[in-house]
């Protein structure tokens, strides 16, 4: 089990995401609850405020590639692949590279990349359709901390089941009780949001062995805005 970085390459946001009370209230949680429309291609406090493929994710892919020594026998699995922009990218580096995606939502599923629409199926992540062992590398971006503890610890121990030691995820989590408040008005569908200790608790218990990263009201780059 290591923290690391795998995200480095992505884009940065320099200015800062502002958060507050009036800022993603409950109205916004909910809609963004649905996953539809709302979430993906409505305004930005229910969610994305637009999700549209731009290139940003090949860097990511290549970083992967080097890092997990995958190749064009490879098996890629990625949880809560959304639009699959990311599964997109691995296609178009290696066309050959066997992927699968799954995801929850029907509006992401629907308007999905077509070069890779075929390789997502839908489901539920706490329990994943798929053989021990059958993935060469898995990948799970802000998968699982919009999961109660119960059904995160499940995700865990099935990434950990399906796949064969290379994996990486990222975690909604905290430093201090700032962070915690800037994090949990700043996420609209954040469920566990833990301090970074108890995550590696979490991990510990779950036999996690791949790697990990905190999203962090740092990493984030989150500010307080009253009023």
């Amino acid at each position: 089990m290591r923290e690391f970085n795998l995200l480095a390459d992505y884009p940065k946001l320099s200015n800062p995401r502002y958060v507050g009370p009036n800022i993603r209230t409950i109205k916004n949680k909910i809609l963004a609850s649905y996953r539809d429309k709302d979430y993906y291609d409505g305004e930005r406090n229910s969610g994305y405020g637009g999700f549209k493929y731009d290139g940003r994710w090949q860097k990511v892919v290549d970083s992967i590639y080097e890092e997990y020594g995958l190749n064009r026998n490879s098996v890629v699995l990625q949880i809560g692949c959304e639009k699959g922009f990311l599964l997109h990218d691995f296609h178009k580096r290696c066309s050959e590279m066997k992927i699968r995606g799954l995801e929850m939502s029907d509006y992401a599923i629907n308007n999905s990349m077509p070069s890779i629409r075929n390789c997502i199926k839908k489901g539920t992540y706490e329990k994943l359709s798929f053989g021990d062992n059958e993935f060469d590398f898995v990948i799970a971006i802000g998968v699982i901390y919009p999961l109660t503890l119960r059904d995160a610890i499940s995700c865990l121990k099935e990434i950990q089941r399906v796949g064969k030691g290379k994996s990486f995820i990222t975690l909604g989590a905290y430093e201090d009780e700032e962070g915690f408040k800037l994090f949990r008005h700043w996420s609209v569908l954040g469920c566990t949001i833990l301090h970074v200790d108890e995550w590696v608790e979490v991990l510990k218990h779950a036999g996690y062995t791949g790697d990990y990263y905190f999203h962090t009201s740092k990493t984030l780059n989150l500010v307080w805005k009253d009023g």
